[in-house]
């Protein structure tokens, strides 16, 4: 979220980076620095009403305390005080509303892209090919059909107890779920990420912190009786961790790795277009954050994006490196890289992972920051999957498929406990 004055002060660069997002509420902007203006003015009567206030407390005091006691001015000052806190309450309660507009507004403004991010077009940063041709088979089966052929996971068990959208896995697969977990808490926490073990419920305060209220509140579950919402990402508690702290500039980078179920509404259809794992109501994943300094945020970035690289090629699965274009970037985040695997079955790149750096944005709601040289700063947040689970198991089935049975990565082999499944 932004302040009023870094608004005023940057409204050029803040109109451009909105026009790249494509954000067409643009009078918002106007409209924030009216509020603005009316919360002064307001704020301003209120000061000199509470300034009239103390005065005539002390005229009262004086009265009191010397040795002719005046009764008829004392009630005089104190009717005078009566008129000046129903005043006082009336300004009071419009200030109050005043700020709750001006905040409503301001929580509408999404952070502004860096400069290197396009507006509608991802650039390709990297792209892995050596793995796109593994395959001898003239017709590899999508991963559903794999599953039926293997006895892998069960949608439709899935959907019997709860609803579509999830999925039961089942023997040598939830095995492979949980390897995959392991293995990649295991490369985190190798690359000095300190392990947590979070809930899996956080209150709207977390959730707004993140930037995930009010922009992304209808994708997210929400139980009513005890006003929790299910975590959309490992990202909101493991953030929330750390909210409302001030560290040192030698503290800096923080690193911190959780796993999670993810829990999210996925709008859109789930017939022939979207199949198998590919999109899910309950996801797991492993999560990795850096809280960084203003000065090597961008450091950070590119030390979470060689991680996750260096994860995805540890598998020997094809993928690419997406910079996300402002029109797609989320809320929070200034910029976004994306990692996308190739199904060889299904012909597609799959999303499973993406490393942001969101810059002060986050940090100013979760009032993260850093002390450096006696001056205080805002810290900046980054966030990354290390990684999403079902589109990962999804390809490594997919990739690794023979007729007769699927081979595990070598890497995977000492989490598993078996070099194929059969």
């Amino acid at each position: 979220m932004f302040q009023t004055y870094f608004i005023k002060k940057d409204k050029e660069k803040i109109l451009l980076g909105l026009k790249k997002r494509n954000f067409n509420k643009i009078s918002i902007i106007d409209k924030i620095f009216f509020l603005d203006e009316k919360r002064k003015k307001l704020q301003s009567h209120l000061n000199k009403i509470l300034e009239k206030e103390n005065i005539i407390s002390n005229q009262i005091g004086k009265i009191l305390n010397s040795d002719l006691k005046n009764q008829f001015e004392i009630d005089f000052l104190k009717e005078k005080k009566l008129y000046l806190k129903k005043d006082k309450i009336i300004i009071s309660d419009q200030l109050k509303k005043i700020i709750q507009k001006l905040k409503d507004n301001l929580d509408q403004i999404p952070n502004i892209p860096d400069e290197k991010v396009k507006k509608k077009s991802n650039d390709i940063i990297f792209q892995e090919k050596k793995y796109t041709s593994i395959l001898d088979l003239e017709k590899p089966l999508p991963h559903w059909e794999l599953s039926k052929k293997f006895n892998l996971f069960n949608l439709s068990l899935g959907t019997k107890i709860c609803g579509s959208g999830f999925s039961v896995y089942m023997g040598k697969c939830a095995k492979l779920q949980r390897s995959l977990i392991q293995y990649f808490l295991d490369q985190n926490i190798k690359a000095s990420y300190e392990e947590y073990v979070l809930p899996y419920l956080i209150n709207e305060n977390s959730a707004y912190s993140t930037g995930h209220i009010p922009e992304k509140k209808g994708q997210m579950y929400f139980i009513e009786k005890d006003n929790f919402y299910l975590i959309p990402t490992g990202e909101v508690p493991i953030m929330n961790f750390y909210r409302d702290k001030i560290f040192s500039y030698s503290d800096l980078p923080i690193r911190a790795t959780t796993y999670t179920s993810c829990f999210r509404r996925e709008a859109g259809s789930y017939g022939t277009k979207v199949r198998g794992l590919n999109r899910l109501h309950q996801f797991d994943k492993v999560e990795i954050i850096q809280i960084a300094s203003s000065e090597n945020s961008y450091d950070s970035f590119e030390e979470m994006i060689l991680h996750v690289k260096n994860i995805i090629q540890s598998l020997k699965l094809p993928f690419r490196i997406l910079r996300i274009s402002g029109i797609d970037l989320g809320f929070s985040s200034a910029i976004t890289y994306d990692f996308e695997v190739y199904s060889i079955a299904q012909k597609k790149w799959l999303e499973v992972s993406s490393v942001s750096n969101c810059t002060d944005f986050q940090s100013n709601r979760l009032k993260i920051r850093y002390k450096n040289k006696g001056k205080i700063k805002l810290c900046h947040t980054l966030n990354g999957s290390a990684l999403a689970l079902p589109r990962i198991i999804a390809v490594l089935l997919e990739n690794n498929q023979t007729n007769t049975h699927i081979n595990i990565p070598k890497v995977l082999i000492p989490y598993t406990g078996f070099d194929k499944i059969k």
